[in-house]
């Protein structure tokens, strides 16, 4: 089992850290540092609003750049998808009354609940986790409780 300070990652997550860590080294801090050289030509930097919107720009790539390193150094992917129950990495097709919805439960990294993807640490990815088909997932919300039903595992 993966140790707390783990990242979960589909395969898809991963590469796309990698490619986003790709683009902060070798094309954003690259145009942040022409950025600084450009504002440092105007002379005064006490007062120069160029300087200090590349320095922050510059403060953000350096500390993503550091976030994904240190994400994609601790990263365990997992495949999902091989088994009838839920885990990390499965895509879950469920009912609730008359909606059908479709997660993928991914690690919390990757979570993108607009595009359907939900951390194994969320609520609805807690009750969701290690049900199979047929069985039902009760997810507490400040209104009470939802019940989900599992249509299909995969």
């Amino acid at each position: 089992m993966a140790k707390n300070n783990d990242f979960y990652l589909t395969q898809e997550g991963l590469t796309e850290l990698q490619a986003e860590l790709d683009d902060l080294k070798n094309n954003k801090r690259k145009a942040v540092a022409t950025s600084l050289k450009e504002a440092k030509e105007f002379g005064d930097l006490s007062e120069n609003t160029d300087w200090d919107d590349a320095k922050s720009r510059q403060l953000f790539i350096e500390g993503r750049i550091s976030e994904l390193e240190n994400i994609l150094k601790r990263a365990k992917v997992i495949a999902g998808g091989a088994s009838d129950e839920v885990a990390v990495g499965s895509t879950v097709d469920v009912q609730l009354e008359d909606d059908k919805h479709t997660f993928k439960i991914v690690g919390s990294t990757e979570a993108n609940p607009d595009a359907g993807k939900i951390s194994h640490e969320s609520p609805i990815g807690k009750a969701l986790m290690g049900k199979k088909v047929g069985e039902h997932a009760q997810v507490q919300i400040p209104a009470g409780s939802i019940t989900y039903k599992i249509l299909k595992v995969k």
